[in-house]
């Protein structure tokens, strides 16, 4: 079969590898639709903190069910010809987190495309008990859960934005966009900055955001948070591209009272005066992966129509031009959310 593989800095190939048998326990799915990620990029680009090459990239896609073990359809109504997504984070099921039910932040956590090899391939088997009827949604929405459910994760589960909320949200990337769709659709007020003007229009002209700006500079960042709070700060201030001078942006931003939650994910080192955290009273929290219920809550919620994902989608290639679309997405990112990736070719 196909396999896409990166073998080092800004090298991918298409080579060709044995296709996979099914196991007991476990599903064979040919892949239909993948979705470009960030942190994808960041292997490509040689910087993502928990990757390594060579790599096949990918973690986030639709698939059709080949085939999948009798018992296992039986306990989770799975059936051949369903179109379905998964849940990427394997957690080792030993470690504290996972004991206490934490398992997207397993202490061994192995992601694929990430820690282990990923989806990026004509057929892939998983268990079944990772495995989600993608409830009639189109390919390239279904690809679209799992990004949402890492931004769903980090603004709702664990930001609690909500009702009457102000929210701040850092980075108007992919990630950065669907969380501040998933506070929106709780009725929080909701605004997006980036440094790229590009991104920030989209946003807004797509997601029916209440209002953005560009950060141009620590001074005019403070006078917008200003202007935009009312002086008071946001309740909720959320993270999403993985720079210390963004996460110092999201503590200077946040109310006092407030929370602030980290989802992006970065290398560097931040110095600064960490008294501000304590003199604000902050709730500072990390925010990794998802949970299962966070899948199922989202693929309802984007069935019903109540919020609408689909723009997030820039471009979609064939398969067989992934090094196109990655180079595309290296030297042209602030005009693109999610590049996909078609599998049906």
């Amino acid at each position: 079969m196909k396999t896409l593989l990166i073998s080092k800095e800004r090298t991918l190939d298409i080579v060709e590898t044995e296709r996979p048998v099914r196991k007991e326990g476990e599903a064979l799915l040919k892949l239909i639709r993948g979705g470009i990620c960030g942190s994808d990029l960041g292997t490509y680009r040689g910087t993502f903190a928990y990757s390594s090459f060579p790599r096949i990239p990918g973690h986030e896609f639709a698939a059709e069910i080949v085939d999948i073990d009798p018992a296992a359809a039986s306990a989770t109504g799975l059936r051949k010809g369903q179109l379905v997504t998964a849940n990427p984070y394997f957690n080792c099921g030993h470690c504290y987190s996972c004991a206490r039910g934490l398992l997207n932040c397993c202490e061994h956590n192995e992601t694929l495309g990430a820690q282990r090899d990923g989806a990026f391939r004509e057929y892939i088997t998983l268990p079944a008990e990772r495995i989600y009827d993608g409830q009639g949604l189109d390919p390239g929405l279904l690809t679209l859960i799992e990004p949402f459910c890492i931004a769903y994760h980090g603004a709702i589960t664990r930001g609690k934005a909500s009702e009457g909320d102000t929210v701040l949200v850092i980075g108007a990337g992919t990630i950065g966009v669907l969380a501040a769709v998933a506070a929106k659709s709780c009725g929080a007020a909701v605004y997006i900055c980036d440094v790229a003007k590009s991104k920030v229009d989209y946003a807004l002209k797509n997601f029916d955001l209440d209002g953005g700006f560009v950060s141009e500079n620590p001074e005019s960042f403070k006078a917008e948070c200003d202007r935009l709070s009312e002086g008071r700060g946001f309740d909720v201030a959320v993270e999403a591209v993985g720079l210390p001078s963004t996460f110092r942006n999201c503590i200077d931003a946040a109310a006092f009272g407030g929370r602030v939650v980290l989802i992006g994910i970065g290398k560097k080192n931040l110095d600064f005066n960490f008294t501000l955290i304590q003199k604000k009273e902050l709730n500072v929290l990390g925010s990794r992966n998802a949970l299962k219920q966070d899948f199922l809550t989202l693929i309802e919620l984007v069935k019903s129509g109540q919020v609408k994902i689909d723009r997030a989608i820039t471009a979609v290639y064939p398969y067989e031009k992934a090094a196109e679309a990655f180079h595309e997405f290296d030297v042209n990112g602030a005009a693109h959310l999610r590049l996909q990736l078609d599998f049906t070719a």
